[in-house]
């Protein structure tokens, strides 16, 4: 058997498992199949050879062109898939109470409520069972964002109000943390932050600050870890942030002639601040579901 024949017999082999993930997440059949037909094209044009775990790979495929179809479908402002009654089979091994209950198409229109990120992160861990390392490398988000974000779908699919007492808590945090910023308060900053916080920042704000350091603006990489680093990195800042929800949690949301430029996702733990999650690149906001608080 030629190394392509076995390719392509292990593709056939996670087909129906890979309709199943495509077909959860997008709640059309149609669409579930274009994604699994793309990511064997993909396949196609893959040293296989390099590929440690070739199912692995495929779910990881499926989902991000499943994310992708998700936030064009926002940015379009389609509505959702009509039902076909058509139902994708799974596995055996997958044939449980949980998974039963998430093939309804009930449940596809609550999904349909879901930002993208909100409904991938759940569906991957709640139905598939994949671990948070795993989806967080789909989103492209950290493992405790990603576990934050399936958390905040769960209790939108179970029914729980929002705002809960849980998201008033976290956006008075987040409250908290914009005006110490705006003070330059750092001992205030201090008490928000976890003492191991990290901040994160994607590319393009890596280069937009670079760009200005010859005004003074604080030097910081990709990644900047522990409190009085971050303390330090805020101090002073923020004036042109509101706070307000970012894919239904609270954040801050930076606001130029009346259009969002960038926010920063806070993941809250125990009222303090562990991670933030700095985006400006302007297509990734663009697929963010933001709205202001009262």
């Amino acid at each position: 058997m030629s190394e392509h024949q076995h390719v392509a017999q292990q593709f056939q082999a996670s087909r129906q498992h890979l309709l199943a993930v495509a077909y959860r997440i997008l709640g059309s059949r149609s669409e579930a199949e274009d994604a699994v037909q793309e990511a064997w094209l993909r396949l196609a044009r893959t040293d296989a050879g390099e590929i440690d775990n070739l199912g692995g790979w495929l779910t990881t495929v499926v989902a991000r062109l499943c994310l992708d179809t998700l936030r064009s479908r926002k940015l379009r402002n389609d509505p959702p898939p009509e039902a076909t009654g058509q139902v994708v089979q799974v596995d055996d091994l997958e044939r449980d109470a949980q998974v039963a209950q998430a093939t309804g198409q009930a449940l596809v229109v609550v999904l349909d409520t879901l930002a993208p990120a909100e409904r991938v992160c759940f569906v991957l861990h709640d139905v598939f069972n994949l671990s948070f390392d795993e989806i967080a490398a789909i989103v492209n988000r950290s493992p405790a964002a990603a576990r934050q974000i399936a958390s905040r779908a769960r209790r939108r699919v179970r029914g729980s109000p929002m705002p809960d007492p849980d998201l008033k808590r976290q956006r008075e945090v987040v409250t908290a943390f914009r005006a110490a910023a705006r003070n330059g308060d750092f001992a205030a900053l201090l008490a928000l932050l976890d003492p191991a916080v990290v901040l994160r920042a994607d590319a393009a704000a890596v280069e937009f600050n670079r760009s200005r350091q010859a005004e003074g603006a604080a030097n910081f990489t990709a990644e900047t870890h522990g409190a009085a680093a971050v303390a330090d990195f805020f101090k002073g800042r923020a004036r042109a942030a509101e706070v307000g929800l970012i894919d239904g949690a609270p954040g801050l949301i930076f606001v130029a002639n009346g259009e969002a430029r960038g926010v920063c996702e806070c993941v809250i733990e125990a009222n303090r601040i562990v991670e933030i999650n700095l985006i400006v690149d302007p297509e990734t906001v663009k697929t963010l579901q933001l709205s202001f608080a009262e």
